[in-house]
């Protein structure tokens, strides 16, 4: 009965240990970063922009993450004092390059206070306002709209790939080109052409050939299989294709595409179950995004019922807003003239930069702990708005 006893004992303490192993498992700075970009990578991002790592070593472990939407000194003496060794934030600290460190600028003291605590700096940007997953779906969602969609899809992120395969293994190929991403079509998947014709060959001296004589000229009943890449996962889809393909020597062919890309790109469109009054629509923005002052231009008269959107500065995407019929486009830093343009076709709505992107900081927060549910994860207490109002008490 004692040994039985101090076995329980022995299970409970074991298990005890391992809970605690659990909440305190760490990364790696790199499994920081690839997490977020296997939904934002980082070729989505704008030319001027500046995403990805900041500072610090991708190989350097980490323990505890502080997500927030701009980085300034108290976001990083908050993470000093929450023991955060990365920060993950949505804008990029370092814009432009830095020529020297100084206590000069607020962007240079907190590089230092960065590197002198080895706290890493990651940010994801344009590369996640431009996912279809990133910055404006979450406001969209967190606006109650449907049927969601980019506003203005991507060009030149699409490849064409074209494999010959002897027929038997065309099914084993393709569904590896599939696992590793290719073959996707808006909503559809797996997705290929396949004809079937006769490939030649004739292996020299030192080939080692699946079919045929050395030295003799072979044909092959193959299967050439079409598929479309995004560019980013080409070099994944080939690797894959090549591994699986039981040639020696893998024929295969990529193509430049100008389709538009469904699954990046700016802003969203969706549509609301039911319509509303203008009122009722600037109300629901209004609390969504909490602030009591928006800017908007004159009422149409109109119900509100399919609307576009864009997470911070979304001007240029106005006329794709129109175009695509919307009732209301919702953006943030529209410029005075810019509110004449709209001439009662659509209703236009200025809800801010921080605004209308803040919940990135959740989206964030989610795509870390989705992936890695034991790594300690949170979001800033600090708020970092720049931009105050004034509301005068009458």
């Amino acid at each position: 009965m004692g040994s039985s006893k101090i076995l329980i004992v022995g299970v409970k303490i074991r298990h005890f240990f391992l809970i605690l192993s659990l909440n305190f498992e760490f990364m790696l700075v790199k499994d920081i970063l690839n997490c977020i970009t296997e939904v934002a990578p980082l070729q989505w991002q704008e030319s001027y922009d500046n995403a990805g790592l900041q500072v610090g070593d991708l190989n350097a472990e980490v323990h505890k993450a502080l997500i927030c939407l701009d980085i300034t000194e108290e976001i990083v003496d908050e993470a000093i004092a929450k023991k955060c060794d990365v920060i993950v934030s949505h804008h990029p600290l370092i814009f432009k390059g830095l020529k020297h460190l100084t206590p000069m600028t607020y962007i240079e003291r907190a590089v230092m206070k960065a590197v002198k605590s080895d706290i890493a700096m990651i940010s994801m940007h344009t590369n996640l306002d431009n996912s279809c997953l990133g910055v404006s779906r979450i406001l969209a969602e967190r606006m109650g709209l449907k049927d969601l969609h980019i506003l203005q899809p991507m060009e030149g992120q699409l490849k064409k790939l074209v494999v010959y395969v002897p027929i038997s293994a065309a099914d084993e190929v393709r569904a590896a080109m599939f696992e590793a991403g290719a073959g996707c079509i808006g909503n559809y998947d797996s997705c290929s052409f396949n004809a079937q014709g006769q490939g030649s060959f004739r292996a020299g001296e030192t080939a080692h050939p699946y079919v045929g004589e050395i030295g003799k000229v072979h044909f092959e009943e193959e299967v050439r299989v079409e598929t479309v890449v995004p560019k980013h996962a080409l070099n994944q889809v080939v690797a894959a294709m090549i591994k699986v393909h039981p040639y020696e020597e893998v024929a295969y062919d990529v193509f430049a595409l100008e389709n538009e890309f469904s699954q990046a790109g700016a802003g969203m469109v969706g549509v609301f179950d039911d319509a509303m009054e203008e009122s009722v629509f600037l109300a629901l923005v209004s609390d969504t995004i909490g602030s009591s002052c928006l800017r908007h231009s004159a009422l149409t008269g109109r119900k509100i019922k399919k609307v576009a959107l864009c997470g911070g500065s979304g001007s240029p995407f106005m006329a794709d807003a129109l175009q695509c019929g919307a009732d209301a486009y919702l953006t943030a830093d529209i410029k005075y003239h810019d509110f004449f343009v709209p001439e009662g076709r659509l209703l236009l709505v200025d809800g801010g930069h921080f605004e209308t992107e803040q919940f990135t900081k959740e989206l964030i927060c989610e795509l870390i702990q989705k992936k890695f549910p034991t790594f300690a994860a949170e979001i800033a207490e600090t708020r970092t708005n720049a931009v105050h109002y004034f509301v005068r008490n009458k």
